[in-house]
């Protein structure tokens, strides 16, 4: 008899990559694999585009705000949550999976409240240092927790949690540095210097770069990922330099050939750093409720990166922390190489199995 999962979880990317990253080994080891979204998510497109079955329920959003708009949606939302979990009953009836894997977002509570009612095992995978409210809502329905830092174990039920770090798309290791080099039009002369702030870019970040960039060049070549509608035309041309707003497919061969990675502290993105070995300076968003914030002074402490607050970004600070990052690189590497948070998949697949009663080891 066929293995069934089925992956919950959306919202934002965060909450779907790593569930995709996930589909390869499951469907490697036989399992019948469907997802149960909202009706039209975000997760929805992308889920399709992996040729994975997927589901549409109703959700609701809890807000934290004390507006009357806002407390009153809270109010409707309840509505909308108790129809997603009988329509989630449904499907899991139809279904019969075997397990559920949940990565968070609100899409997620009523497919694990459903799945609580019918007896069916789930396992939860929390990104953030800090568990979100959506996965809060869930652990009382789960039979193990995922996390990424050893910080949030103490925030995660006794006996349930595990340090697995987050599973990364496969693709992102068949890079190619030389493939990387001959895209961007760089050269193996000096090492290379990658900029990533996200698909929406960072401002800050972007503006700091372009202001050292004389400095910088002197001793890097600089693949700057911009983020949309923020590329500056008036640095095209410039030897050594190239801008983009966003890549994707060729991302694996940049990734391959930077040198030293500036980024944002989100969960998923520095997960990926660390799964490649890739030094990094983290510039953690200083807005929000504060996750990347702890999720950077994390990966300080355990000897992964180095960290520049937001606060503090300017010309002289920005010099000071890449040529930091770039002398302690290979202390860097060598820490990144003991890190148990490095080979997720295979640790939350046997999880996964264990939990459906499955022993596929």
């Amino acid at each position: 008899m066929k293995k069934k999962i089925i992956f919950t979880g959306g919202g934002t990317a965060g909450h779907v990559t790593p569930n995709i990253a996930m589909f390869g080994c499951f469907k490697e080891n036989g399992w019948d694999i469907s997802y149960i979204g909202s009706y039209e998510g975000m997760e929805k497109g992308l889920i399709e585009q992996e040729g994975v079955p997927y589901y549409g329920i109703a959700t609701g959003k809890f807000r934290r705000g004390k507006s009357f708009k806002e407390l009153s949606r809270n109010f409707t939302d309840i509505f909308r949550v108790m129809k997603g979990i009988g329509e989630s009953k449904k499907l899991l009836k139809e279904l019969k999976p075997d397990v559920i894997f949940s990565k968070g977002g609100f899409v997620s509570v009523p497919v694990v409240k459903a799945a609580k009612k019918l007896n069916i095992p789930v396992v939860i995978h929390e990104s953030d240092l800090t568990p979100g409210l959506a996965n809060k809502l869930s652990y009382s329905a789960a039979t193990k927790i995922c996390c990424n830092f050893p910080e949030t174990l103490v925030y995660l039920p006794e006996g349930k949690a595990v340090l697995t770090g987050s599973p990364i798309r496969q693709k992102l290791f068949e890079g190619d540095a030389q493939r990387g080099r001959q895209f961007s039009g760089m050269t193996g002369k000096k090492p290379i210097l990658l900029i990533i702030g996200g698909s929406s870019g960072a401002q800050k970040v972007n503006d700091a770069v372009r202001n050292l960039l004389p400095t910088l060049l002197e001793k890097f070549q600089v693949i700057h990922l911009c983020g949309k509608g923020k590329k500056d035309d008036s640095r095209d041309g410039i030897a050594g330099y190239i801008q983009y707003e966003y890549i994707s497919d060729e991302l694996p061969d940049l990734f391959a050939a930077a040198d030293l990675v500036i980024s944002r502290a989100g969960a998923n993105a520095i997960c990926e750093l660390l799964a490649l070995k890739k030094p990094m300076l983290l510039i953690p968003l200083s807005t929000g409720r504060g996750d990347q914030i702890l999720n950077a002074d994390s990966f300080e402490k355990q000897g992964f990166a180095n960290v520049l607050d937001e606060r503090e970004l300017s010309n002289e600070t920005l010099f000071e922390a890449v040529n930091k990052t770039f002398a302690k690189k290979d202390e860097f590497i060598k820490n990144m190489e003991k890190a148990s948070q490095s080979d997720a998949i295979k640790l939350i697949y046997d999880i996964v199995s264990e939990a459906a009663g499955f022993t596929d080891k």
